[in-house]
């Protein structure tokens, strides 16, 4: 099934020069565009490092957190030591005691939403899914999720004053941090208190660098990937009905939506020595990007990449990054998005559209839309249609 089309705009850089010269914040960050090129350089961390304290994030982030995030901020061999002590927590998404909460959680949601008039997808559905999803993930208080849901869509961006955001993040973890200590648990913060690294404990630096990033990185890119989905559907209701036909069909759809709504545009990388990209030159210790999205929309790899293919395979994606840095968020974020889709079909007829307001990118190089700031629906249940 193809529809679409979707947002691609690095086509012409991508097709003619594999590079696009970026300016952020006065600095300019050539950004890697072709498939295979951004693949070669998230595997090549000796040329394209992310041991770069807040310059990983773009735009880089001094400003709102005082701690080097673990462990994407580190290159081998001390990347692989730092991931290998929380990829167990991070495969609770495939257990099935966390798999049933999901969908009890995504039913509840759509319940919710259904017996209501219209509902906001962006802050009163997908915020609530993905911040409640994360205390079955990390194993706290579900009670935990409404303090996050208060941080808003960004933990540091959604509002004025970034560096209070910052500081407002770093108090609570750390007195999550304090209350594991003195009362220990089986949760997320708990195993920050008691794991060792090369056979000492964790400084608390670190355990504030793990947790940063847990609560900082992924948090929008599931919320706009969820709100997208919506729209899609709202957009297009012959897509549930397609994947209504054969559920085998929502794995397949999961990742077409992650491959073509690509919700993190890129990310940095920083270069110890000189270096050249295409033909533009960066000084030792500048920024290069690894642009995700553009990679994703390359017609070299993908066939008719702008158009949405909910059957597409095979999908070669890097929405979840590439190489030794692979999202270990990953498979959280497809249980959601597969729990959604899956609850869709069963529940929803029709979802109508009533107000929208994208969200847009708009840098100087390039300007692109994703996800959306409001996007107001009503949910039409299939009694309702059947009934009519």
């Amino acid at each position: 099934m193809k529809d679409g089309p979707v947002n691609d705009p690095f086509k012409d850089a991508r097709r003619e020069h594999g590079v696009l010269a970026c300016p952020f914040s006065g600095e300019t960050v050539p950004m890697i565009l072709r498939h295979a090129d951004v693949r070669a350089a998230a595997k090549d961390w000796r040329t394209y490092s992310s041991d770069a304290p807040f310059r990983v994030p773009i735009p880089s982030e001094e400003a709102v957190r005082t701690v080097r995030q673990l462990p994407i901020e580190t290159d081998p061999p001390e990347h692989q030591r730092y991931r290998k002590l929380v990829e167990p927590l991070f495969k609770r998404a495939k257990l099935p005691e966390t798999i049933a909460k999901v969908s009890s959680l995504v039913e509840r949601l759509l319940d919710e939403a259904l017996n209501e008039d219209a509902v906001e997808v962006v802050r009163d559905f997908a915020l609530p899914l993905q911040s409640h999803a994360l205390t079955y993930l990390l194993n706290v208080a579900e009670k935990e999720a409404e303090t996050w849901i208060g941080w808003g869509i960004h933990v540091f961006h959604d509002g004025d004053d970034e560096g209070a955001r910052g500081a407002a993040l770093d108090d609570y973890l750390a007195a999550q941090l304090d209350h594991a200590e003195s009362s220990p648990g089986n949760d997320f913060f708990t195993l920050l208190t008691q794991l060792q690294y090369e056979g000492r404990p964790l400084t608390r630096e670190e355990q504030l660098g793990f947790a940063n990033l847990t609560f900082a990185g992924g948090r929008d890119t599931v919320i706009h990937s969820i709100s997208s989905i919506v729209h899609y559907f709202a957009a297009h209701p012959e897509g549930l009905a397609y994947l209504r036909e054969d559920p085998k069909r929502v794995v397949y759809a999961s990742e077409e939506f992650f491959r073509a709504i690509s919700p993190l545009t890129h990310i940095g990388r920083v270069c110890p020595v000189e270096h050249q990209v295409h033909g533009v030159p960066v000084k030792p210790q500048g920024r290069v990007s690894l642009g995700w999205a553009s990679a994703n929309h390359d017609e070299t790899v993908f066939d008719a990449p702008d158009q949405i293919q909910l059957d597409r395979k095979p999908n070669p994606h890097l929405a979840f990054g590439a190489g030794h840095h692979l999202c270990l968020g990953a498979a959280h974020a497809r249980l959601l998005v597969r729990t959604l889709l899956e609850q869709l079909c069963t529940k929803v007829s029709q979802i109508h559209l009533k107000e929208t307001e994208a969200r847009t990118e708009i840098e100087e190089a390039y300007t692109r839309t994703m996800g959306f700031e409001r996007l107001l629906v009503s949910f039409e249940t299939k009694r309702e249609a059947d009934a009519s």
